[in-house]
């Protein structure tokens, strides 16, 4: 009998969802759309010392952003919830008590003094890094070492206790991982982990190992940075009787910084000036701008994002979702990390606003224009649209180099007038206004032929003049051609934009 195909994708609640953690829910989705089984998003709530009100509703909303809707979930119903492992802590202490009986897992009453005196007695007499394994249970307040009459009465006394995993010495462990081959570890390198904390609720550990058994998952993908805890999954597995049904393992690869040296964090994108998150995160000590808002649209968000691992073996870079579907497989993920590449990214969505249809890329036109508290009319969009759909890279320069054509504002470039700006042109492009004020025929033409008159009588060149009057216009010196951008103003508008930009430039004084 065939497996059942199920993927999940388990964010915890402790803050933004990482652009890290939208790749991993990317790849997620990919694999199982490509087999055709069921997405689910399971919330790992269990660290409430760590939750973070809103966000599990910002986590929903990435997904929704991004297109990769859940087949169940926290949100999306599904028959094998409750899927958030708050709600589920009365399953993971059966199981903890299974291992009990079996001598596979221990109470642990130690004092918070008691830990701290045997890593300190560790770190003084052998000089090694501490833990709590097989050498150091023996001499640690559990019920390995009580007799178990005072550890039945410690319990119905309440003292307060952990449940902790009785990791054997001299075993191997192995995981057979698709994208690293596979792994050993000697168990003697792992310490016996809490299964269950003082407070109830289940580790990581225990909570994810149960709930991907009683949810039937097939694949577990996730970052690198759990591989080492795997081991103890495996070992959970094997305990239980479950390892013949163990899920697939496959551990992706870190996101890098732009420099290559260490994993992508949220503070590199307030150093570099890029997003991190795919939509903005703001609470009271946290403002950060996301790839949405950033001017993004979400399709070129994931196809930057399935590049940074995957790869076809092709030198093909576009691709839509349906054709990552059907192209996507594990193997083909590398081992190592993946460069951020901001640039990159630009590029992927500039491809995309140009290659989406002018109604879509038309909307969010007039979404952005009324953000920012502009009414355009579908003339004044079609305008906009048509002069800065091939130049633009982020939905957000529709309006930054495009709203001088609706907005009588101007804020001029102060690095073009400190480095380029010749305040002896003030007199001469004054009078090139009232040329323009006295032309009868307003076309290219007659525009053209007033230029070019203009610069060989004051000596300018091309270079000059028309980052002159694109800053004029529009407050940048760079943009499309200067007689689209003439033309897409009226004759009145052009001549005024002109005259209170050199006013503006004449008082700056730079």
């Amino acid at each position: 009998m065939t497996k059942d195909i199920r993927l999940r994708f388990a964010p915890s609640p402790t803050g933004a969802l990482h652009i890290g953690g939208l790749r991993t829910a990317l790849y997620n989705y990919l694999l199982v759309k490509k087999l055709r089984g069921q997405f689910i998003l399971r919330i790992e709530d269990t660290d409430q010392t760590r939750f973070v009100p809103g966000a599990e509703e910002y986590i929903i909303n990435c997904l929704k952003w991004a297109g990769l809707i859940p087949d169940e979930g926290v949100g999306f119903g599904g028959d094998y919830g409750p899927y958030r492992q708050s709600e589920r802590s009365s399953i993971y202490r059966k199981y903890a008590l299974q291992l009990i009986d079996q001598g596979k897992a221990y109470y642990a009453f130690d004092s918070t003094e008691d830990l701290e005196r045997m890593r300190t007695d560790l770190v003084t007499e052998q000089n090694t890094m501490p833990k709590y394994d097989f050498r150091t249970r023996i001499k640690m307040r559990n019920s390995l070492n009580l007799p178990k009459e005072e550890t039945e009465i410690l319990l119905r006394s309440g003292t307060p206790h952990v449940i902790r995993l009785c990791v054997p010495p001299s075993e191997q462990v192995k995981i057979n991982d698709v994208i690293r081959g596979e792994v050993v570890f000697n168990s003697e390198e792992l310490d016996d982990k809490v299964l269950i904390k003082s407070d109830g609720l289940p580790t990581y550990h225990m909570a994810n190992v149960i709930d991907d058994r009683l949810m039937k998952i097939s694949h577990v993908v996730r970052g690198e940075e759990w591989l080492s805890s795997t081991a103890h999954h495996v070992l959970l597995y094997r305990f239980f009787g479950w390892e013949e049904e163990m899920p697939v393992f496959a551990h992706l690869p870190l996101i890098l910084k732009p420099n290559g040296k260490g994993k992508l964090s949220k503070r590199d994108g307030a150093e570099f000036g890029f997003p991190v998150f795919p939509m903005n995160w703001i609470t009271e000590k946290d403002n950060f701008l996301g790839f949405k808002e950033f001017g993004f649209l979400p399709e070129a968000v994931l196809n930057f994002l399935a590049l940074l691992g995957w790869n076809d073996g092709t030198k093909q870079e576009i691709y839509s979702l349906s054709e990552m579907i059907e192209k996507f497989s594990l193997e083909q993920i590398g081992k190592s990390g993946a460069r951020f590449d901001f640039e990159k990214a630009k590029w992927f969505n500039a491809q995309y606003i140009q290659k989406s249809s002018c109604s879509i890329i038309k909307s969010y036109i007039v979404e952005l224009y009324k953000s920012n508290k502009i009414k355009i009319d579908d003339t004044e969009c079609d305008t906009i649209y048509s002069l800065y759909k091939d130049r633009v890279q982020l939905l957000t320069e529709f309006y930054s180099q495009g709203k001088y054509l609706v907005s009588d504002e101007i804020e001029i470039s102060k690095e073009y007038i400190e480095k380029k700006w010749n305040h002896q042109w003030y007199e001469k492009y004054s009078k090139l206004i009232s040329e323009f004020v006295l032309l009868q025929i307003w076309d290219k033409d007659s525009l053209e032929s007033v230029l070019k008159n203009f610069m060989e009588r004051e000596s300018l060149k091309m270079g000059e003049l028309l980052p002159a009057l694109r800053v004029m216009m529009s407050g940048i010196p760079t943009g499309p051609d200067i007689y689209l951008m003439i033309n897409g103003l009226s004759k009145d508008k052009f001549i005024n934009k002109l005259k209170m930009s050199l006013e503006k430039i004449k008082l700056a004084k730079v």
